[in-house]
């Protein structure tokens, strides 16, 4: 009988991505994958829910993956050894404080056997037009659990300030706040959408080292499609592994964004379309 080895023997997993997915929509892996593969990246995608669509919609079916299915996708990629063979691993949208929990100590054990695999975080809370869309108490868990665990983190300016505990309202205190998630583990911290002046038509992002900050700008749009944010990661991870600087891996994933948001105008969708392009 035919026996399959749970010994890669070779196999590259280039990311692991766990976050959201949905049916119809662009949203968490549903947008992520795509856009990693794109750069000739193999993605393991694993959900933390499934949803029919994102539930800005009039109707919503679906809901959180139960956590025993959850712990056991984890498993069973240290069963197969994933893990290890695994260059970056990819964090979005979690849904609650259990697979937090989980998630972290998958994340202890997997450092263990692949210390040098780049970890990036996006901690999804919500933003400063909605506030929190998950549980506020997820905020304490990615603060003590998972964030230190990051070698990057791309928050929101609303994510950053639930990070740590605080209302920022100016550059500066987005810079210092940025800086204190700053250690042993974690190199940098990305915030998007950190405008504060919402007059202002371009949007700022916030890229912040132990050795230096700076700021990328584009265009602001109103009312944007749902999974800028997801794209911006995925394209920002693509980057990093093929060996781009973080400061031109930033510009690079913010301005495929943009132009993905003018291709899904262009093309009236209501869903985020990528951008044609071809990896570089």
């Amino acid at each position: 009988m035919f026996q399959v080895s749970d010994t890669p023997d070779g196999e590259v997993i280039d990311v692991i991505s766990i976050q959201s997915q949905v049916v119809y929509g662009s949203v968490g892996n549903s947008i992520a994958v795509p856009a990693l593969r794109r750069h000739g990246l193999q993605v393991v995608a694993v959900p933390t829910v499934l949803l029919s669509n994102t539930p800005h919609y009039a109707s919503c079916y679906g809901g959180e993956i139960p956590q025993e299915w959850f712990e056991g996708y984890l498993s069973a990629l240290a069963e197969r050894q994933l893990d290890v063979t695994a260059r970056a691993a990819v964090l979005g949208y979690l849904k609650s404080t259990n697979k937090a929990t989980a998630l972290a100590r998958w994340l202890r054990q997997m450092r263990e056997k692949n210390p040098q695999m780049p970890v990036i975080i996006d901690p999804v809370l919500g933003d400063d037009d909605s506030g929190f869309y998950v549980d506020p108490e997820l905020a304490r868990h990615y603060r003590e659990q998972l964030a230190p665990l990051a070698t990057g983190l791309t928050p929101n300016r609303f994510e950053l300030g639930c990070l740590c505990d605080a209302r920022l309202e100016s550059d500066a205190e987005i810079l210092d706040a940025a800086r204190s998630l700053l250690g042993a583990q974690t190199e940098w911290v990305v915030v998007t959408s950190a405008t504060r002046d919402d007059a202002k038509q371009s949007m700022q992002v916030f890229c912040v080292t132990a050795q230096e900050s700076f700021i990328t700008e584009h265009p602001r749009y109103d009312n944007p499609p749902k999974g800028t944010g997801d794209l911006f990661t995925a394209e920002l991870t693509a980057g990093l592994l093929r060996g781009v600087p973080l400061n031109n891996a930033v510009e690079q994933a913010s301005l495929f964004a943009e132009r993905s948001v003018l291709v899904t105008r262009t093309l009236g969708r209501r869903e985020l379309q990528l951008a044609e392009a071809q990896a570089v």
